[in-house]
């Protein structure tokens, strides 16, 4: 086949695409196939062709694509976020946030909250720390490549200046954007939690837990938050009696750690 690492940079200059980021032996045994399949004796040959061939690019990069997440899922609580939430949040503790994502599934939370800040504050000051139990989607985050689908909600400004198109139906979110996200993996139920931010991002993942355990990660939340802190949950995940674990409701959807 060839240098398979030459053939990584290539494929890199071609779809902003970093081969290195997935686990190798699997993804080379797959793309290997992937060439043989289409009648090809080389890494080289490989690239022509999918230089010249839209079909065996798009081919290409289904192969690697997400399908599974969304981008500024309920726009209505991003727009609250953006309007509302992170204007009290650099009032009340300034420009350094420490925000945490937790259960962030294939970074499109993350992602959409570093271009949502990126409106306040300059990239290279943004840190956003996120986790997942589920290393397959933490190394498909990490990558970054996302059907067209994943991104029908987000506004057009993000699109036009965050992400380049790949083929015609994928996106590659930028770099700088990628720069701002530290993923870990991270079970909330064992794992210890980080300490002193200013903003958890929790959505649609206490659905799938017991009362018992949803106690127990919101005062676990409730602990990693400075006072005044937010905390951000998903639509379907209301919390009822917010003061038994420590919290006050501040906006449908977000709740304030009440001050000691």
């Amino acid at each position: 086949m060839g240098d398979y690492e030459k053939f990584k940079e290539k494929v890199y200059q071609l779809t902003k695409i970093d081969l290195s980021s997935y686990k190798e032996r699997q993804m080379k045994r797959r793309i290997d196939s992937l060439i043989t399949k289409n009648n090809i004796k080389s890494y080289d040959e490989y690239i022509e062709a999918i230089k010249s061939d839209k079909k065996m690019l798009d081919d290409f990069v289904t192969y690697l694509t997400i399908n599974v997440s969304e981008f500024y899922r309920n726009p209505e609580q991003w727009k609250l976020l953006e309007n509302e939430i992170l204007p009290y949040l650099f009032e009340r503790f300034g420009n350094n946030l420490k925000i945490w994502s937790a259960a962030c599934s294939t970074g499109d939370e993350p992602y959409t909250l570093v271009m949502l800040l990126s409106k306040f504050i300059p990239l290279n000051k943004i840190k956003v720390i996120a986790t997942d139990l589920d290393r397959v989607v933490l190394e498909k985050a990490h990558i970054g490549l996302y059907d067209e689908k994943s991104l029908k909600g987000l506004p057009k400004e993000y699109i036009t200046k965050y992400f380049t198109k790949v083929g015609t139906k994928s996106y590659q979110i930028s770099d700088d954007i990628k720069k701002c996200v530290e993923f870990k993996q991270h079970n909330l139920l064992k794992d210890t939690y980080p300490s002193d931010c200013n903003m958890i991002i929790c959505r649609n993942v206490m659905i799938y837990f017991t009362e018992e355990a949803k106690a127990e990660i919101y005062k676990k939340f409730n602990a990693s938050l400075k006072s005044d802190g937010i905390l951000f949950v998903g639509s379907t995940e209301q919390i009822i009696s917010p003061g038994d674990s420590g919290f006050s409701t501040y906006k449908s959807f977000f709740y304030k750690k009440a001050a000691r």
